[in-house]
Formats: structure tokens, sequence, C-alpha cells
């Protein structure tokens, strides 16, 4: 009866873990692709230490600042790790608004960038985005026509109540052209 209970528990949430609007297109899982992300407004929340040791403290301030401000969830969600930084995408529901920032939340308006991609899929775990990292570092070696000018981020697409072998993520480099 358990596993039952919770394989209904797994397909009642996980409707719940898409949110309305996407801030860019997905990389397709195993796929490597140099894409540019749009101009975006994002909530950020930081730490001292990693991102993998402080992910759950984290998310909280930046869950309760969309409530409070009454903006939508989107996706993904994006971090740096060293430190951890967690952001969230603003979408078009508060895109044009003056969001206000708080001791623990502050607002980035970021514009165009161009960044190196390969699509993953699994656990959203240090092993796995240093997998992604070191397949889009290799990749770039071979590339005459761009450098790296930036620190690689994770870029995760799905909800906490997706079971780990079917969530989606990214691992993103900025890139510049080489002229």
């Amino acid at each position: 009866m358990r596993p039952l209970l919770t394989i209904l528990f797994y397909f009642w949430f996980l409707p719940m873990t898409y949110a309305a609007e996407q801030a860019f297109s997905k990389t397709r899982v195993g796929e490597i692709e140099v894409k540019l992300l749009p101009a975006a407004t994002l909530a950020a929340c930081s730490g001292k230490s990693g991102y993998f040791e402080r992910s759950d403290s984290l998310f909280g301030p930046l869950f309760r600042y969309i409530q409070s401000n009454d903006i939508a969830m989107t996706t993904p969600v994006e971090a740096e790790l060293q430190p951890g930084v967690m952001y969230f995408y603003i979408g078009s529901d508060a895109a044009d608004r003056d969001l206000p920032e708080t001791d623990e939340v502050k607002v980035h308006h970021l514009p165009e960038r161009l960044v190196l991609s390969i699509g993953l899929l699994g656990g959203y775990s240090e092993e796995n985005f240093a997998k992604g990292e070191a397949r889009l570092r290799e990749w770039i070696k071979s590339q005459t026509n761009y450098e790296v000018i930036g620190a690689a981020r994770a870029i995760y697409w799905n909800g906490p109540f997706t079971l780990p072998i079917l969530k989606r993520s990214e691992v993103h480099i900025p890139v510049a052209l080489v002229r």
C-alpha cells in the first residue's frame, strides 16, 4: 500500500512543480550548444559557503519574496556555486514593476548573455554538475571562435517533488565571440 501512496503522491504533485513561464528554452539532454539568453531580471539570495552546502537555506527567502510581492514562479532556477547564490527569474507578470530589495534578497538586471550550455538528466548534485562542466570545458578547448569569460553556473528546471531520475538541469559557462 505504501508504494502505491508514494506513486500517487508524485503524480499528484508533479504537475505543480512546473512553472507557467520559462525564461529561455531548455538545452536537450546530452547536447552542447551556444545560446543567447535574453535580458532578464532576477531575484537573488546569497550565502558565504558553497551552493551545495546551502541550497535549502537559499530557496526559502526567495520563495517568500516572490509570494510577498505577488510574483509568479518561473523556470529555471539559476545558481552560482562559490559562494552559493540562488537566482529566481522574474517573469513577465512583474518585469515592469519596481521590485524592492530586502536584507536577504537582491534584485539583479542582466543584459543578454551568451553561454555554452549542456543539458543534463538526473539529481541536482555536485557530481552531476561537475560532469557537465567537464564536458563543456573539454568541448571549448577545440573551439577557436569562443572564449570563456566567467564561472560555470547551474540551471535547474524542476521542482523538489520531481523524482531525481527525471530532473532536468544544465550547466552554463559564459562565453564571448573571439574576433
